[in-house]
């Protein structure tokens, strides 16, 4: 089964690919080292053992695992070597020269020689020594455990599912190692920043059931968020357009000019909020999204002036290229340094206590010794908007309110 990235999750620095589930490989590699098994996810499901909890964050074991990827028709033709140079930017070209040299890359299967010329019927594998990013060390608490439904209550910066450089640090993964809740179907998604209440299905067909009430627009969401200023009392709807830039992982409002005559680029997009508290300086606002769209919510606010008062991404007053780059939350891997030998400064910034952790160094590695990723920004914190309830024909899960929802 290969897994498809999910839409606006960060992406892995090492390959955008997907991830196959195949039986693992063992092969010879660099000189000096014994043969590995590469994992993949059905080779190697997450265990609570493969957690180690650090300075407030959860971080996972690095671990050897195998990419997969099919070549494009835009790749033929480029040798091995400089197709994951141009492609693949998160490593350096002696790296992948390296990799190449020693099997790490394969074509179809095989070695090949750093020379080789790609062919858009082949398949390339790449096997990396694989380090998630953490993420905050909270709980997965289950709110509702029935046969066939598990409603839990995710933390903020915990992806939903195995995605971009998250595989075991999700809350998929999490569920299955401290809980042995497995297999689990999310039949709904919630950003990596947001919190609140997540709905898992125990089956594909009821999976499916709750899918086909969300596309017919049979399911209402509410959500909570802290917001600046003072915002208006009543109900306050936002309709206006929002056009989602995939590259920079930021969404825009799109105001119509019929006067331009120029086909809008966004999706018609609608928010209902109210206030439910404020102090003056921030006010606490229920959010109920009519559509759904990536950062729907978060940039609604930020036009209607009252952005969510920890969003880095939407605070400014107009929303571009600058933000997202500051953004740690949502750029981490476009942070990832190019070359091996740039990440010793890198390195030394990480607290002391990582360098106590007991677990195999891969000489060929680019984030070893460290358990984080190069170009990782530290601890993040979560965004103030939360999940409080789902509702259906005949059914309504709910998540308690989160600290922060009380004003002063």
């Amino acid at each position: 089964m290969k897994r498809k990235r999910a839409e606006n999750e960060i992406h892995d620095e090492v390959e955008e690919v997907e991830e196959e589930e195949a039986a693992p490989t063992i092969i010879t590699t660099a000189k000096g080292m014994n043969s590995i098994v590469w994992q993949t996810p059905a080779t190697n499901p997450p265990h609570r053992d493969d957690y180690i909890f650090l300075n407030g964050r959860r971080h996972v074991k690095p671990y050897y695992f195998r990419f997969i990827c099919h070549v494009k028709n835009r790749w033929a033709g480029k040798t091995i070597v400089d197709l994951f140079t141009d492609e693949f930017k998160g490593r350096n070209y002696d790296y992948y020269e390296r990799a190449v040299k020693c099997g790490r890359i394969q074509v179809d299967g095989k070695n090949v020689s750093i020379h080789y010329r790609v062919k858009t019927s082949e398949t390339i594998s790449h096997f990396v020594h694989r380090h998630e990013p953490p993420v905050m060390a909270c709980d997965v608490s289950v709110l509702h455990e029935e046969e066939d439904v598990l409603t839990v209550c995710k933390p903020a910066s915990v992806p939903v599912h195995a995605c971009g450089q998250y595989q075991k640090n999700t809350v998929v993964g999490i569920l299955e190692a401290e809980h042995g809740l497995a297999p689990l179907f999310p039949i709904h998604r919630l950003d990596r920043l947001v919190s609140g209440l997540l709905i898992l299905a125990r089956s594909s067909s009821k999976a499916n059931t709750f899918r086909q009430q969300i596309e017919a627009g049979l399911v209402k969401k509410l959500y909570i968020a802290k917001v600046k200023g003072e915002f208006p009392e009543g109900e306050q709807v936002v309709d206006v357009n929002i056009y989602h830039d995939a590259r920079e992982q930021i969404s825009n409002v799109e105001v119509g000019d019929d006067a331009t005559n120029v086909k809008p680029k966004g999706k018609a997009s609608s928010t209902k909020f109210k206030r439910i508290d404020t102090n003056g300086e921030h006010s606490i606002v229920y959010c109920e999204p009519i559509t759904g769209r990536t950062h729907q919510i978060r940039v609604h606010l930020q036009y209607a002036g009252h952005p969510i008062a920890n969003d880095m991404l939407y605070l400014g007053e107009s929303v571009g290229r600058r933000s997202a780059e500051e953004a740690s939350a949502d750029r981490v891997a476009a942070r990832s340094k190019d070359s091996i030998s740039s990440k010793t400064s890198e390195n030394n910034e990480q607290p002391e206590e990582e360098s106590f952790v007991d677990f195999t160094n891969d000489p060929m590695c680019t984030h070893c010794p460290n358990l984080a990723p190069t170009g990782y920004g530290g601890l993040e914190e979560g965004l103030w908007l939360h999940c409080i309830r789902y509702s259906g024909p005949d059914w309504s899960y709910e998540c308690p309110y989160p600290d922060w929802a009380k004003l002063d």
